[in-house]
This record gives structure tokens, C-alpha cells and sequence, in this order.
């Protein structure tokens, strides 16, 4: 029994001088539960603040005005856009840079003395059915007729509601379009996270060495196959989608393959850089997770993307995911196209540019 236990102590011994030299598992020990706890404890937040959101008031009396600050002081919303008219609050609200539109027709006042019948009208974008019961809160709020006077009361509610992208509340609606770019950020990364390690691993970077091959054709030649792949996955997600959970497509094909294919390339091209770091498959699949995590989570897929605090949103600007969200939601459930969005497929396109510079700079055509 002491013979096997001193064996078993050896190999322990072994194991942890080991992890001791690596280096990068040693930080993923420390670093991926630290993650969680940063992320889970302080940017992840469910208690969603600060929507932005649009107003046409085309009473402009005291009571209008009443009524829209009284809004904006539950913080709930923050008045960001006034418009001109509900059409275009309903523009603004397909190009999402508001979540929730404000409508308060010419003869608010009478409504609200009545109270017959709604006096105004909520917009909200429903294509996230948490942003749609927050936003409903405003629906609660009372209404005073002047300052100090007695709160109005009555049988219907100051506003009626208008869910747009999703009345139903399908959570479908919502999570398969989103499946789109969570499916492509792990799989298209974690491919080429391991393709240049593959090849020092099995020794056939020795053949790369003695080819006229450069750095930027021996990348572009390692994601050129993923990109295919990468379009292959976006067609089986949308039609599954559409077949099986009935999730609309309400904006043009052609744009949301547009957006894909650059997120594609975007993802692979920090796979290669992440393959420039790693010296196994082992820490090509380490990195990959612990980039994944926090994209995943500050995508606003899982999480409103508004109930983060100011910091963890500039976080999440860094990341592809993000900007795909925005796009692939805005293609599919508001039927926007990508000149409404292109300053997403401005921001991947940054992030492609860098990683793939990058890659290339840190990647040596040779053994070590």
C-alpha cells in the first residue's frame, strides 16, 4: 500500500510541475472562474435600465410633457430620439437605435380627462421579449392633471401597447436568429484556433518551410474552407428555424449571407491569431472558451444587452458577437437592411482587419 501510494504521489508530483511549466493552462485555472464571477456578479444585470427610446408628442401640452417626464424618472427608458411623426419612430425602431417609441396623439388631453379609452401609444420592439415586459412597466405609471393636484384615475390605461417583430412573445423569435451567431463565433474560432498547432504538431510545417508559400496565402488558404462551412451552417440554422419554430425572415437573404460571411471571416481570423499563441490543441481549445465566454454572455443573447453597466457594453463592442447580434436581428425579425446597419458591418470589419494583421505579424514559417 505504501508502494502504490508513493507512486500515485509521483505522478501527482509530476502532473503539477507540469502544469506549473505551462503557463497558459495555469492562467485558465485562475482566470475562466474569476470570469464567471466578474461576469455573472457585476455585467450581468436582469434589473434592465435606460432603454433608449424615441417621443412624438403632438399635444406638446403640460400634461404631455407631464407624462413623458414621468417616464424617463423611473429610468426605465432615457429619451434619446423625438421624432417627427410615428412613421418614423417606427424607422428608428426597425434600425434599433430605440427600443421603445412614445406616441401622444393632438387630443391627449381630452383622453386623459375622459379615460374611454388609451390616450397614447406605446412602440416597443419585441423581437426581445425581456425589453417588451420592462418596457410595459410604463403602463403603470400614474397621471397627475397639474402639478400637485390629485392623480388621475380610471378604467383604461394611459397607454396601449404595440408590440412590433414579435406579438407573440415566441422566445424562438428571439433565441434562433441569435443561435446564428453563437453556433459560428464557437465553431468557426475553435476550427482554425487549431489549425496552424495541428500542423507543428504533425510535423508539416517542415514542408511549409521549403514551399514559396507566404504568411498571408498560407492564412487565407487556412480559413478559405471554414468560410464555406460557415455558410453551410447559417443555411441549416435558418431553415430549420423557419421550418420547425416558424421564425419569420422579414428582411432580404442576400444582406443577412452579406453580414454572415463577414462575421465568418472576422471569427476565423481570431482563430488563426489564437493558433499563433497556442502551442497545443489543448491551449487552442483553452483560449477559444475563455474568449467565447465573455462574448457570449456581453452579446446580449443571453442577457439584455441594456442592463449591463456602461463599462461592460464598451466591453462588449470588442467582440464580433455583438455587432452580429444587432445585424442578425435586425435582418431577420425588423426587416432592416444593411445600409440601416452598416455601422456593424463597419465595426466587423475592424475586427477582421486587426486580428488578421495580427496573425500574420505573430506567425513564423518555421519550427519554433
Amino acid at each position: 500500500m505504501s508502494q502504490a501510494l508513493t507512486r500515485m504521489m509521483a505522478i501527482a508530483g509530476k502532473e503539477f510541475r507540469q502544469l506549473r511549466r505551462d503557463r497558459l493552462s495555469f492562467g485558465m485555472i485562475v482566470g475562466i472562474p474569476l470570469l464567471q464571477m466578474i461576469l455573472f456578479g457585476y455585467a450581468i444585470n436582469l434589473d434592465v435600465r435606460h432603454l433608449s427610446a424615441g417621443v412624438v408628442d403632438y399635444a406638446d401640452t403640460w400634461l404631455s410633457r407631464n407624462r413623458v417626464a414621468a417616464a424617463v424618472a423611473t429610468q426605465v427608458i432615457d429619451l434619446t430620439h423625438r421624432a417627427a411623426s410615428p412613421a418614423e419612430l417606427e424607422i428608428l425602431l426597425r434600425r434599433g437605435e430605440i427600443a421603445v417609441g412614445i406616441y401622444i396623439p393632438p387630443d391627449f388631453d381630452r383622453r386623459i380627462r375622459e379615460r374611454e379609452r388609451s390616450a397614447a401609444q406605446l412602440l416597443i420592439d419585441g423581437s426581445d421579449p425581456t425589453i417588451e415586459g420592462i418596457a410595459r412597466q410604463l403602463t403603470q405609471l400614474p397621471v397627475a392633471q397639474r402639478a400637485g393636484a390629485n392623480t388621475v384615475s380610471g378604467s383604461a390605461p394611459v397607454f396601449a401597447v404595440r408590440t412590433y417583430y414579435n406579438p407573440e412573445r415566441r422566445s424562438a423569435v428571439q433565441i434562433v436568429p441569435g443561435l446564428i451567431g453563437v453556433i459560428l463565433n464557437l465553431t468557426m474560432v475553435l476550427f482554425t484556433a487549431i489549425a496552424i498547432v495541428r500542423e507543428r504538431e504533425r510535423g508539416n510545417l517542415e514542408l511549409l518551410i521549403t514551399t514559396p508559400v507566404r504568411t498571408p496565402e498560407l492564412m487565407i488558404g487556412k480559413i478559405a474552407p471554414y468560410i464555406l462551412i460557415g455558410l453551410v451552417q447559417v443555411t441549416l440554422i435558418l431553415l430549420a428555424g423557419a421550418w420547425w419554430f416558424g421564425v419569420p425572415i422579414r428582411g432580404s437573404v442576400t444582406h443577412l449571407y452579406a453580414a454572415a460571411l463577414l462575421f465568418i471571416a472576422a471569427n476565423l481570423a481570431l482563430g488563426l491569431l489564437i493558433s499563433t499563441l497556442a502551442k497545443t490543441q489543448f491551449q487552442a481549445m483553452q483560449l477559444t472558451f475563455f474568449v467565447f465566454l465573455p462574448s457570449l454572455l456581453l452579446s446580449g443573447f443571453m442577457f439584455p444587452f441594456a442592463g449591463m453597466p456602461s463599462i461592460a457594453q464598451s466591453i462588449a463592442e470588442i467582440f464580433p458577437l455583438t455587432h452580429f447580434m444587432r445585424l442578425v436581428r435586425g435582418i431577420l425579425l425588423r426587416g432592416a437592411d444593411l445600409g440601416e446597419l452598416v455601422s456593424e458591418m463597419y465595426a466587423l470589419s475592424a475586427f477582421f482587419l486587426i486580428m488578421m494583421t495580427l496573425a500574420i505579424l505573430r506567425f513564423r514559417k518555421r519550427l519554433d
